[in-house]
This record gives structure tokens, sequence and C-alpha cells, in this order.
């Protein structure tokens, strides 16, 4: 018997640029702090992603991305989701799934059964892109005896 975890929080976020503006925070963290109201965003560039070190090697089942409730929800179109173990070159990592398109405030979710690796990358080909949504989920699939034990206890003892 197992159970899905939700790991994102466990580890940290970085982007390729952060835009600073509009009197608000659109660091990279923003995230994983389960507020859909504070979003990411990277600078318009070419290729910007987003990347979450999970600090080790996972199983991923699925991943979900909270797209932006106001303003500019179709630049997560064409968005490609990648999972693998390579920091430096994220666009080596193996795509998971690419964003057709996520209505404004809407969660969806990407099936990635069995795909392992440490990061996780939500990345935009193409020139004159940004990098822009409010929350990123990685569910990772736990024995039940694991999902109920603290966090702590389970990377150290169980699920490591």
């Amino acid at each position: 018997i197992a159970k899905q975890v939700n790991i994102a929080s466990w580890g940290t976020a970085v982007q390729s640029t952060t835009f600073y503006g509009l009197n608000h925070d659109w660091s990279a963290q923003n995230a994983l702090d389960g507020l859909n109201n504070i979003c990411t965003r990277t600078e318009e560039q070419s290729d910007p992603w987003w990347k979450l070190d999970l600090k080790k090697t996972y199983s991923v089942n699925r991943v979900t991305i909270t797209n932006r409730l106001i303003c500019c929800v179709n630049w997560i179109d064409g968005a490609e989701i990648r999972i693998g173990n390579d920091s430096s070159d994220v666009f080596s990592n193996p795509v998971c799934a690419v964003v057709s398109s996520i209505p404004a405030g809407a969660t969806y979710s990407f099936s990635c059964p069995g795909m392992e690796g440490r990061y996780v990358i939500v990345n935009i080909p193409g020139t004159s892109k940004t990098v822009t949504f409010c929350e990123v989920a990685v569910y990772v699939i736990f024995p039940v005896a694991c999902a109920q034990l603290s966090i702590i206890y389970c990377i150290k003892h169980i699920c490591a």
C-alpha cells in the first residue's frame, strides 16, 4: 500500500533570472510557499527556466503547476516539465510533459510515472519568453507507513 506525498517544499528553487517590479517579490521560492496568489517570474529572455533541487534523487509520479490568476496566463503555454540529475545543463534532463495551456488560477497535473531525478525544471523554449506561475507540487509515492510518519523520521529511517 502506498501514498502520494508532495515533496516540493523539501527542496529549494532557483530560476534563470528574477523579475523585479510591480511591487512584488517574484523569487523562485514563491512556487513552494503554498500561496496561490504569490508567484514566481523570470525576466523576459531566451529559454528561461525555473529549477527545484529536491536534495536527492526521487522517483517522481506526477507534477502539478498552478497558473497565475491575473495577467499573463498564456505565458505558461509551451512550458516543458523536466526531471533529471543534471543541474548545470537543465535542457539535457528528460521531458516529462509539455504544458499546452493552464486556465487562469487553475492547477493542472502532469503524469511522470517512474521518472527519476533530483531536479524538477520548468522551462519555456524560445526567444523573448518568461517563466511565471504560482505553485508547483512534486508527488512521490511512499509506503503508507512512511507517509504517515514525520518527514524527518521518514527520510532518515524508512524512505531513504
